[in-house]
C-alpha cells in the first residue's frame, strides 16, 4: 500500500497511520525518509531564512513527531529507520541548514537508541551518498541507485546495526577522527 503524505501535518500523519492500522493492524518498520536539501548563502546577504521554518519542519520536526506518534500507537515497533546524511557530521558549504537539521536528527536517533535499549525496537541510522532520486536531479556526480541504498538498509537492519553508510560515505567517521582538516576542505568545496 503506498500513501502520499505530508508529514510536516498532524492531520496527515494521523489519517496516514489510521490508514495502515485499518489496512495492516500494525505497523512493524518505520522508515523516516522525506527531506529537502535547500542551499542558504549566509554571506550574500539575501533573505536565506525564507521558508526555514518548512525546511526544519520536514528534516527534523516532522521524523521526530512521527516516531513519538508510531510509537505511542504500536509501542512494540520492531524497527526505526532514520535517513539522515554524511552532512550530519560535517556540514555542506553551501547548505548549513540542511546539515544542520541533519545533524539534529543524527542526534535523535542515538538518544533514542538508547532510550529504546530496553525494548525490542531497533533503532537505525542510515547515511547514504549522493542517491539517485527526484531531490538529487540536478546533481552531476557519481549517485546511487535506490536499490542499492535499500540493500544497505536491508542488510543493516538484519544485523541490527545502529549505523549504515552505503557508498563513500562508510569512510567518513574515519576520515574526520584521522584528517578532519582536509574533510573539512573537502566538504568546503560542496
Amino acid at each position: 500500500m503506498a500513501i502520499q503524505t505530508d508529514v510536516t501535518s498532524a492531520l496527515a500523519r494521523t489519517n496516514m497511520l489510521r490508514a495502515v492500522a485499518d489496512r495492516f493492524g500494525r505497523l512493524d518498520v518505520l522508515v523516516n525518509n522525506a527531506g529537502t536539501f535547500v542551499e542558504r548563502d549566509f554571506a550574500a546577504g539575501d533573505d536565506v531564512t525564507a521558508a526555514l521554518e518548512e525546511e526544519i519542519a520536514l528534516n527534523l520536526t516532522a521524523p521526530i513527531q512521527l516516531t513519538g506518534e508510531v510509537l505511542e500507537r504500536w509501542p512494540a515497533l520492531q524497527a526505526i529507520v532514520f535517513v539522515t546524511s554524511g552532512f550530519a557530521l560535517i556540514s555542506p558549504t553551501r547548505a548549513p541548514t540542511y546539515g544542520a537539521v541533519k545533524a539534529g536528527l543524527h542526534a535523535f536517533a542515538d538518544a533514542l537508541r538508547r532510550q529504546l535499549a530496553t525494548r525490542s525496537t531497533h533503532v537505525l541510522e542510515l547515511m547514504p551518498a549522493t542517491t539517485d532520486t527526484p531531490m538529487n536531479a540536478g546533481f552531476k556526480g557519481k549517485k546511487m541507485s535506490t536499490a542499492e541504498v535499500a540493500r544497505v538498509t536491508l542488510k543493516a537492519l538484519a544485523k541490527r546495526q545502529p549505523l549504515a553508510l552505503p557508498g563513500p560515505v562508510w569512510m567518513l567517521p574515519l576520515l574526520l577522527r584521522i584528517a578532519p582538516a582536509f574533510v573539512s576542505r573537502t566538504i568546503a568545496k560542496t
